[in-house]
């Protein structure tokens, strides 16, 4: 059974010959792997057989990225959004964002003539390098959920697809991508005071990343999936009030969805933090999968499935901190119990609840991959 055939049915919640990996490991886990003996050739994400090949476009504003300064430690550079941000140079944690491009409407109006959609915004030659500072060619946000990654571009693309991967369009959207333009106490006070300048960017956004599937597609491109990636969630719940989201920013997920879904592909959302709350209106506007169900956010994979399994399907919920306790036990409980009851009726894919943080040793992540081939196989 190839990689995307077993995808599928998991996402279409049949049972294949076994639950389907997937994994995000910070660089500065794959560097540390590399020094416990991890082979440098093949890249990690076949070496360890991951399933999903994730390709997208660039959809900043595409500014100049340059080096402000620059320690034995940290990296501080301008972004490809107009922004400045301090970088631990292993990327081994999230960046300090020192400036934001938008203070207010007017600025965003400025950059606004800069999202256009162009081919130019597409890897198709597999030249761009992901994960650093240097290159912001592809979302931030595509890098965090695969920074590790890098087959990239039109070659990638078929390599993937002779391989039999599953291959998704991924795109940043939404309210997480809006703050890389405007930092977050600025974006709330607009959420409450602003919101037709807030809709506007929402939907500028989402419709250069409609576009630029197009062009890739046209390109050659071919996608199992759409993989939009917003983080609305914190350890405490929804980062606005639940009635933002209605009134204003699910019209611009119903529209992505829709495009999607007529596009004929499943839709798997990225959304860290505690996203409970809105499950019920992903499930009513059409999402095929929810992704990574956050640990420590309360994000309750076995709840989750009694609750919702049966209309949606679940990638992730497996809790890291469990993966790097120095006692085995732990991270077999975790996987034991969480998924056997996830694997029942199919609709689950093994992922860890974020990313795979340098706390994990190469010995450890290999047991956590036995133990999941182990309890996952059917």
């Amino acid at each position: 059974m190839t990689s995307r055939e077993r995808v599928l049915m998991a996402l279409n919640h049949e049972e294949p010959d076994r639950v389907p990996i997937h994994d995000s490991p910070w660089t500065a886990t794959i560097e540390r792997w590399y020094q416990e003996g991890l082979p440098h050739d093949p890249p990690p994400a076949e070496y360890f057989d991951f399933e999903i090949v994730t390709f997208g476009a660039d959809t900043s504003p595409r500014l100049p990225v340059e080096v402000i300064e620059e320690t034995d430690e940290y990296i501080v550079n301008t972004t490809a959004y107009g922004g400045l941000r301090r970088d631990r140079k292993d990327y081994a944690s999230t960046p300090e964002i020192i400036d934001y491009p938008c203070k207010g409407r007017d600025d965003w109006e400025q950059l606004k003539d800069r999202l256009a959609p162009d081919p130019s915004r597409v890897d198709w030659d597999g030249q761009w390098l992901s994960g650093s500072a240097e290159d912001e060619r592809s979302d931030e946000s595509l890098l965090e959920t695969g920074r590790t990654e890098h087959r990239r571009g039109l070659p990638g693309n078929k390599k993937a697809r002779q391989q039999g991967k599953f291959t998704c369009y991924g795109c940043a959207i939404g309210y997480d991508k809006i703050q890389s333009y405007v930092a977050s106490e600025r974006l709330l006070i607009a959420i409450a005071t602003e919101q037709e300048w807030v809709r506007d960017m929402y939907e500028t956004d989402a419709t250069l990343a409609l576009q630029m599937y197009e062009i890739m597609k046209d390109g050659g491109f071919e996608f199992d999936a759409a993989w939009p990636f917003c983080d609305l969630g914190y350890r405490n719940g929804l980062l606005f009030s639940p009635k933002h989201y209605e009134e204003t920013l699910r019209p611009t997920f119903q529209r992505v969805f829709d495009y999607f879904r007529a596009e004929g592909l499943p839709i798997i959302l990225h959304s860290c933090g505690n996203v409970e709350e809105l499950i019920p209106y992903f499930i009513e506007d059409g999402l095929t999968c929810l992704q990574p169900l956050e640990v420590k956010a309360g994000m309750d994979l076995i709840k989750l499935k009694e609750q919702f399994g049966d209309r949606l399907a679940f990638m992730g919920g497996i809790d890291v901190r469990a993966m790097a306790d120095p006692d085995p036990s732990a991270i077999e409980e975790e996987i034991r119990t969480k998924i056997t009851a996830a694997k029942q009726g199919g609709g689950y894919i093994y992922h860890s609840d974020h990313s795979l943080p340098n706390n994990i040793s190469l010995e450890q992540y290999r047991r956590v991959l036995e133990l999941v081939n182990q309890y996952g196989a059917y």
